[in-house]
Formats: C-alpha cells, sequence, structure tokens
C-alpha cells in the first residue's frame, strides 16, 4: 500500500491514542511507495531529504507528537512519543532526524522554561507544520557549551547577537531557532541564556548562511551553520531567566536523551529484519544460513540487544513522569549504553550479511545505509564520553545512599500500558541527589517469596555487581569524580549503566505486558545471561532450547511481519 500524501493536516487528530504511522507510511518494499526503500534509498544517493516524505509526515501531522497536549498537540508520554517516532526510524532515519529530532530538541528548553507566550508561538508554528532548529554547538568548542563564544548582548530592549553556530541540523532552513548564547562575561554557569528566534522576523543582512557539511551517514541532513554579526532580536526573546540556560539544559536534555534511544530501536528493528531475511533465503552446505550456529547465534543475540535495549530505554522515559527527581542519572545511562548495544548488534549483524552489506542497491540495500545512519543518529544530542561524564559526580553518592536503601520503584515504571502523570518539566531534578529507585529494584525482586529459582540466580549476580561497584563509587579519589576523571571511572559507569539494564529487563519481566513471550522467563534469562558476559560475570549453564526459543520467537514475528520490539505490533506491507 501507497502512502496517502493529500492526506489534510489535522487528519489525525491530535487527540488520538495511538495514531498508526506504520500503516500509514504503507509498504517499505513497495517500488511505488513514494515513502518506500527505493524512494528512500535514492534520496540518499542523491544526499537529499526525502521530500515525499516530509510532505507525508506534514500530512500525518507528525510535529504535533512535539507539542504538548495543553498546547494542542499530542505529546503527552515520553514513551508514546519514542514509539511513534519509531516507525519513521525504521523507515528512515535520515527522515527521523531531519524532521523529527531536531525539532524535538529545539522545543524542549521552551516547554521546560517558556514563557506562556512562546509556547503558544512554538507550538502554533509546529502545527503549522513549521520547522525547528537548536544552536547550541560551535566546532572550536563541540559539546562543552560553557565555553561558547556566540554572544548576545543586552541593548536596550533589545539583545545583538555575534557569533557562529556550525554544523547544526536544519539551521539554514528553520523558521524556530532555540539559540544558546553567551549573556555574561563572567565565568560560571550563569553566563548563559536561551533565546527563540522567530527566524522570518531578523535583518537577513545580519546573518550569513555558512556552507553545508556533508556527511558519511545520514547523507540527507542539511548540516550547516549560521554566522550573525550585531544581529538585533527583541528582549522577549529570552527564555526563561537570563543567565538561566545551564540549569534548563540540565532538564530538558533529560527529556531527549530519554526519548532518542528508544526512537533509534527502530533502526535496529529495519536492520534485523533484511538480515534474517537474508539468512533464510541463502543456502550454504545445503542449508539456509539461518540454520547455521553462529548465524543463528548472531540473530538471537541482535533481537535479545534490541529488547535489552528497549526495556532500558522504555523504563527511563517512563521514569520522567513517575520518578523525575532521579532520571538525571538515567537519561545519561540510557544515552550511553543502548546506542552501543546497538552499534554492536548492527556490526554483528553486517558480518552474517558479509559483502551484502555494502550493497547501495539490490534487495538488502537498506541494511548499507541504516548501517552508516545508525552510526550518525546515536551520535546525535550528546556523546557516550558526554554522558558518563554526566553520572561519574553522582557516583559516590549514589553508592553511600541509592544503592543501599531508599524509595522502591514503582510498578508504573515497568508496566508499559498503565497510564502515567503528566510529565512535569520543573519536577526533573539537576541531579539525582543520590536516589536510584532502578538499580534499587533488584534487591525488590530477590525479596518477593516464590520467584523463579533460575531467575532469582542471575538476579543474585546483579545485585552483588551492585554492591561490588557500591565499594569502588564511595571510595573514588576526588580527582576521579569529575569530567576530567581518568578511565576507571568511565568503566563504572559502563558496568552501571549494564546493571540498570539488567534492572530494567527484570522490571519489564516482572510488571510488564501480557504478552506470552515476554512473561515468559526464557528471555529473561537470556538477556540477563548476555548481559553478565558484557560484565564478565559468567552466567552459569543455561537451560535447554534458551537459544531456541528466542530464534522461535524471532522467525514469527517475521513471518506475521510484527515488530521485533516490546510493543510487537503488526507493521505495514
Amino acid at each position: 500500500m501507497s502512502v496517502d500524501t493529500a492526506t489534510p493536516p489535522g487528519s489525525t487528530p491530535a487527540g488520538a491514542a495511538d495514531p498508526d504511522l506504520e500503516t500509514y507510511l504503507g509498504d517499505p518494499h513497495d517500488p511505488a511507495n513514494p515513502v518506500g526503500y527505493p524512494a528512500v534509498l535514492a534520496a540518499d544517493e542523491r544526499g537529499e531529504l526525502l521530500a515525499e516524505g516530509e510532505r507525508a509526515l506534514d500530512g500525518y501531522g507528525l510535529n504535533a507528537e512535539f507539542v504538548p497536549r495543553a498546547l494542542g498537540g499530542r505529546f503527552d508520554r515520553a514513551d508514546r512519543l519514542a514509539r511513534v517516532l519509531r516507525a519513521v526510524f525504521r523507515r528512515d532515519t535520515t527522515l527521523g532526524v531531519g524532521y523529527g529530532v531536531t525539532t524535538f530538541i529545539a522545543a524542549t528548553p521552551v516547554w521546560t522554561d517558556g514563557t506562556p507566550a512562546q509556547r503558544r508561538w512554538l507550538a502554533d508554528l509546529l502545527l503549522r507544520h513549521g520547522k525547528a532548529s537548536a544552536g547550541y554547538n560551535e566546532l572550536a568548542h563541540g559539546t562543552d557549551f560553557g565555553r561558547t563564544e556566540l554572544r548576545a548582548r543586552p541593548a536596550g530592549d533589545r539583545f545583538l547577537v555575534t557569533g557562529r553556530r556550525e554544523m547544526v541540523g536544519n539551521l539554514s532552513r528553520a523558521d524556530a531557532v532555540t539559540l544558546f548564547a553567551r549573556t555574561d562575561d563572567r565565568p560560571g554557569s550563569r553566563s548563559h541564556s536561551h533565546l527563540l528566534l522567530d527566524m522570518a522576523a531578523l535583518p537577513a543582512g545580519h546573518r550569513r548562511q555558512l556552507h553545508r557539511y556533508r556527511t558519511a551517514g545520514v547523507r540527507g541532513i542539511l548540516l550547516g551553520g549560521l554566522e550573525f554579526t550585531d544581529c538585533p532580536v527583541p528582549v522577549d526573546a529570552l527564555v526563561g531567566e537570563a543567565g538561566g540556560a545551564m540549569e534548563t539544559v540540565l532538564r530538558a536534555f533529560q527529556v531527549t536523551r530519554s526519548v532518542l534511544p528508544g526512537m533509534a530501536v527502530g533502526i535496529v528493528d529495519t536492520q534485523l529484519r533484511t538480515v534474517l531475511r537474508f539468512a533464510l533465503d541463502r543456502r550454504l552446505y545445503g542449508l539456509p544460513v539461518a540454520e547455521l550456529p553462529h548465524a543463528r547465534a548472531t540473530l538471537v543475540g541482535a533481537f535479545l540487544d534490541l529488547l535489552v535495549g528497549d526495556c532500558l530505554s522504555t523504563v527511563a522515559a517512563r521514569a520522567l513522569h513517575v520518578l523525575p527527581e532521579q532520571t538525571s542519572v538515567y537519561s545519561a545511562a540510557v544515552k550511553y549504553l543502548v546506542p552501543k548495544l546497538f552499534q554492536e548488534a548492527a556490526h554483528s549483524l553486517s558480518v552474517v550479511l558479509g559483502a551484502r552489506s555494502y550493497l547501495r542497491d539490490g534487495r538488502y540495500a537498506i541494511f548499507q545505509k541504516t548501517l552508516r545512519d545508525l552510526l550518525a543518529a546515536t551520535l546525535t544530542h550528546a556523546s557516550a564520553a558526554v554522558c558518563q561524564a554526566t553520572i561519574i559526580p553522582q557516583l559516590p553518592r549514589l553508592a553511600r545512599q541509592g544503592w543501599r536503601s531508599g524509595p522502591s520503584a514503582p510498578p508504573a515504571l515497568f508496566r508499559l500500558d498503565d497510564p502515567l502523570p503528566p510529565l512535569d518539566f520543573a519536577a526533573l531534578g539537576l541531579s539525582a541527589k543520590g536516589m536510584d529507585s532502578l538499580a534499587g529494584s533488584l534487591r525488590d525482586h530477590l525479596d518477593e517469596p516464590g520467584g523463579d529459582p533460575a531467575v532469582d540466580r542471575l538476579g543474585r549476580l546483579f545485585a552483588a555487581e551492585l554492591d561490588r561497584l557500591g565499594g569502588l563509587c564511595a571510595d573514588l579519589p576526588p580527582a576521579d569524580r569529575t569530567v576530567i576523571a581518568g578511565r576507571r571511572s568511565f568503566e563504572l559507569t559502563d558496568r552501571y549503566a549494564t546493571v540498570l539494564a539488567a534492572a530494567a529487563c527484570l522490571g519489564v519481566w516482572r510488571h510488564g505486558p501480557a504478552d506470552p513471550f515476554l512473561r515468559d522467563p526464557r528471555w529473561l534469562l537470556a538477556a540477563l545471561s548476555r548481559l553478565a558476559g558484557r560484565l564478565g560475570i559468567d552466567p552459569g549453564t543455561a537451560p535447554d532450547g534458551l537459544a531456541d526459543h528466542i530464534y522461535a520467537e524471532l522467525l514469527e514475528r517475521h513471518q506475521d511481519n510484527r515488530g521485533f520490539d516490546l510493543v510487537n505490533r503488526r507493521l505495514a506491507g
């Protein structure tokens, strides 16, 4: 089925519970579908963002997903947003980033600290299919925003903006820009502010478009910049308090870091589906490739990595609603670990596909695009090192408090179909203050009577690892608690994030959906064993037939054309 690009804006109501974007986008393998894989690959070869894809998403009203429901949009749950955008990422990562992610990142600081008038203006612009971009990065300083050189100098009833923003997606064509600028020359965290720019209202003579940067992945992204020279901006463009941008960033980025990895689940879903199709079609030694032990183990491992990543990213997104005071740690952990899991899964799948993983046309060509796109998309917004540096200063207090005692994780954190309270941006803590209910849920499970013996045994291994981490983190010397910490501290964050992933999987199994596969402990045992292996912990002997059970589920979902993620819904085609 081909997408109906003539669908008028608003035909998907803002109040719809779960608009079916998968069905709307149609069969990805249909050569007549303007947003199918053939069209996506052709746009990628041209280095363009798929125009038909943008028109289709306008017709669907995708921007409404980024606008809070109170302002006329559909954004009311962070986990739901990740699931909706997952449909776009299954199709075309470039479209997901270029149409969706850039706007989401730009809007979040305004929802966090903007005035009612600013929120209303941006909401109206997005609901009319306008585009927004976030101007943070400078080539000279990367993600070290504290050293930004772009300045907004107060001058009566306006600011005069001077400086450059480079390597920013959509900046050259954005209708609105959330600009991070230095508004005070004094050092410290109160020297920067956000400005919400109406690009149509700025005098053209005071800004200059910089050249576009070409990329290996997400080739169609319009990655470029602007240079401002004494550009007048009205004083009411200030978002929040003057000097308050760093605190706004610390809150707003918790939302974006928690949600983006959940969107990327769609990329790995497409990769796994493509390689499984190849492994079933291709025969070696008289057998389908999928019957060969190494290939099957790779397929099963990638499926488990996808499920683990989905568990952790979904739980982190739900934590924004139910544990907002703790998500500074969870958002950084999920943005660090989930891309790493997905990149490793993609590499292993490329080995099964072999030379075909490089082909840019043919039946499996979408794989090479997703492989390049995944590496680029997972760097979007925050690198692994930046996320780890967010966690490191909090480790000693977590070790002394959150990992030893503290409030239990509410079941709503894991019950994927349960309603959630509204997302309160102001409630998001600048730090977790030593609280960690997710890691503590490992002990909650072990205290429950009548548990599965095999699950309990693995749960005890992760609880013991958390105890070991507690001793190491509590004794970190002062120099290893800062952003210039040595390798040891970064390794501790890796192990901690892995423990959080295990706790998320265990919680989803205990409290999650009534899906027979997810309620069965066998997928959990396989996932926990795989995570234990990452830590160098011997998980013990796996139950007989465990891998066969996981593969049978993978094959059944493939044959039924259902997603490989937790939602497990039927896909288009």
